[in-house]
C-alpha cells in the first residue's frame, strides 16, 4: 500500500519527480524569513550592489517566484498572517502592529508538531496570541524550542540557527522558523561587522538607488548600511545549509526563504504598492522541485504558506485557513494556483486603511483614509533618507517620485499596469481606457470585503507619533490612541471564507 508522504506527492506532483528520500520520509521543513527586505535588493532579483551569493544559489538550483505578495506591508501583522494563513483583519487585533492572534485560530507549526514534527522559533518572535473568548480555549504550544537567537557580538536573531540544526532531535522531521532581525533599524549590522566572515562592508558609492530617494551622502550610507545587514542575513543561511548538507539532510529539507515586508525607507515599508508588498519568495528542495532553477510568474501570497508547508507534510489543512497550497508550482513553474492576491494596511504608527488587489498584471488600490500621507513607520521617518527628503520639499525641489512620500490627500482609488509601471508612479484610476479593468476589480474588492467581513472601523487607531519627526507623542504606556481593528464590529475573526482567489 502506498505511504501516505508517498500518496501526497503523487497526487500534488503527478509523481512525474524521483525523491532521493524513503517513501515513508517526510520533508523537513525551513522557514526563514527576514525582517524589513524588500523584494529587489537581492542578487538573484537583479540587484548587482547587494551581495546575497547564498540566497542566489539557492535561486538557482530552486524556485524564485517573481510574483509573491505579503498580505501587510508591517512587521507583526505580517508574520500573524503567515503563521495562521488568514488575512490580517481575519486574526482579530493581530491585524495592527504588536498586536495578538485571537486565541481560538491555530498556528500551522502546532499543526506540524501536533504530527510528529519537531518545531522551533530562532530569532525574532514578535507574534502573540489573545486571551480567549467565551467558549474558546488557548491553542496549545506550537513550538518545542522558543530562543531569541542572540549572543555577544551577534544579535541579529540568527547567532543559534546552526546550533538549533545541529542538536535537533534526528529521529523526527523538523519545522523550524528561523527569523533574523536584519534588515529592521537601527543598524545593528554595523556595529558588529566581521569582515573575516561578511567580507567588506557595501560602498555607499554603488548602492542602487530607488526613486523615491534622495541621491545624496547621507541616504547612500543609510542604504550601504541597509545592504550590510542583508548580506549578513544572507552569510548565515549559508552556514545552516552547509550544516544541512553535513548531515545529509539537505536534499530532502525544504527551505523557503522571504521578508515580512518591504525595506523600512520612504515608500516602501507599510505601502500597498509593490515597494512595500512585493516580497522575494525561493523555495529550495532537491527532492521536490522539478525544472531547478526555473523562476516562476504564478501568483502566490503569504498565506499560502502554511497550507503548503501542511499539505506538504501530509498534515490536514486547518479549516480557518484561507490560503491555498502552491505545491502545483514546485513540481511546474507555470502552474496556477491563484488568480488573485489581496493585502491591507492598518495601523502602524500611524492612522491607516488601505486595500489592494493584484490581478492579471494590474494592481487596484483603494484608501479610506485619503486625507493622510502614506510616509512610512516612525523609524523610517526618523532616519536621514526621509528627513532629507523633508528638506528637499520645503526647498520645492522634489521630483514626481519623490513627492508621492508627503501626497496628501492622496486618491481614493489608485490603478496601475506593473508590467508598464512597475514603481507604480502612472495613476490610470481615472483613465477612460481603462475604466472596465477597474470596474471589474473594484468589484473584486467588494466581494472580498463582504465575503472576509472587512470594515472601517468608526473609531480607527490614531497617530502615535510626529509623521514629520517621527518622535512619539504617547508615553510607552498610554493606549489610549488604538480604535477598534478591521472587521471587529463584522466579528472576522470568526469567518473562514477566502474570498476571490
Amino acid at each position: 500500500m502506498m505511504s501516505t508522504f508517498k500518496h501526497l506527492f503523487c497526487l500534488t506532483f503527478g509523481c512525474l519527480l524521483v525523491t532521493s528520500a524513503p517513501a515513508t520520509e517526510q520533508p523537513n521543513l525551513l522557514f526563514i524569513i527576514a525582517d524589513d527586505v524588500s523584494w529587489d535588493d537581492l542578487g538573484c532579483y537583479g540587484n548587482t550592489a547587494a551581495r546575497t551569493p547564498n540566497i542566489d544559489k539557492l535561486a538557482a538550483h530552486g524556485r524564485r517566484f517573481d510574483e509573491a505578495y505579503l498580505t501587510a506591508s508591517s512587521c507583526s501583522p505580517s508574520r500573524s498572517s503567515i503563521i495562521t494563513g488568514r488575512y490580517p483583519h481575519n486574526n482579530g487585533r493581530a491585524s495592527e502592529l504588536h498586536l495578538p492572534i485571537s486565541a481560538h485560530l491555530p498556528w500551522f507549526p502546532r499543526l506540524l508538531k501536533d504530527a510528529g514534527y519537531y518545531t522551533a522559533l530562532v530569532g525574532k518572535h514578535h507574534m502573540t496570541s489573545d486571551k480567549p473568548g467565551e467558549g474558546e480555549k488557548q491553542q496549545p504550544e506550537p513550538f518545542d524550542l522558543v530562543d531569541a537567537g542572540k549572543e555577544s557580538g551577534n544579535q541579529g536573531g540568527h547567532a543559534t540557527w546552526v546550533k538549533t540544526v545541529q542538536e535537533r532531535p534526528k529521529d523526527k522531521p523538523f519545522f523550524f522558523w528561523f527569523a533574523s532581525l536584519d534588515a529592521h533599524r537601527d543598524w545593528d549590522g554595523d556595529k558588529h561587522w566581521k569582515e573575516d566572515l561578511y567580507g567588506s562592508k557595501h560602498d555607499p558609492k554603488t548602492v542602487i538607488m530607488p526613486p523615491f530617494l534622495n541621491d545624496d551622502a547621507e541616504t547612500r550610507q543609510d542604504l550601504a548600511s541597509y545592504y550590510n545587514e542583508i548580506s549578513r542575513f544572507d552569510y548565515f543561511i549559508g552556514q545552516v545549509v552547509a550544516e544541512l548538507e553535513k548531515q545529509g539532510a539537505l536534499d530532502n529539507t525544504l527551505i523557503l526563504v522571504m521578508a515580512d515586508n518591504g525595506r523600512a525607507f520612504p515608500r516602501s515599508k507599510t505601502r500597498l504598492h509593490d515597494s512595500g508588498m512585493k516580497t522575494p519568495f525561493i523555495v529550495h528542495w532537491p527532492a521536490g522541485i522539478a525544472k531547478p532553477g526555473t523562476p516562476s510568474q504564478s501568483l502566490v501570497s503569504a498565506i499560502d504558506v502554511a497550507p503548503t508547508m501542511l499539505t506538504l507534510a501530509g498534515v490536514p489543512v486547518a479549516p480557518t485557513m484561507q490560503g491555498v497550497s502552491f505545491a502545483p508550482v514546485l513540481a511546474n513553474p507555470d502552474a496556477e494556483v491563484r488568480k488573485h492576491a489581496f493585502s491591507e494596511h492598518n495601523w502602524h504608527d500611524y492612522a491607516a486603511h488601505g486595500r489592494v488587489v493584484r490581478s492579471e498584471g494590474f494592481i487596484y488600490i483603494r484608501n479610506q483614509r485619503p486625507n493622510d500621507a502614506w510616509q512610512g513607520p516612525a523609524d523610517s521617518v526618523r532616519s536621514p533618507s526621509y528627513q532629507n527628503l523633508r528638506v528637499l520639499r520645503d526647498a520645492g525641489k522634489l521630483t514626481p517620485a519623490q513627492a508621492d512620500v508627503f501626497l496628501a490627500p492622496r486618491p481614493t482609488e489608485e490603478l496601475y499596469r506593473t508590467a508598464a509601471d512597475p514603481n507604480q508612479l502612472s495613476n490610470l484610476a481615472s483613465n477612460a481606457d481603462y475604466a472596465t479593468v477597474k470596474a471589474r476589480l473594484s468589484q473584486l474588492m467588494d466581494e472580498w470585503t463582504n465575503q472576509t467581513g472587512d470594515s472601517t472601523p468608526a473609531d480607527i487607531s490614531r497617530d502615535m507619533f510626529d509623521r514629520e519627526t517621527g518622535e512619539s507623542l504617547y508615553s510607552r504606556k498610554d493606549t489610549s490612541y488604538r480604535g477598534s481593528p478591521a472587521g471587529w464590529d463584522r466579528d472576522a475573526v470568526h469567518i473562514n471564507a477566502a474570498g476571490p482567489r
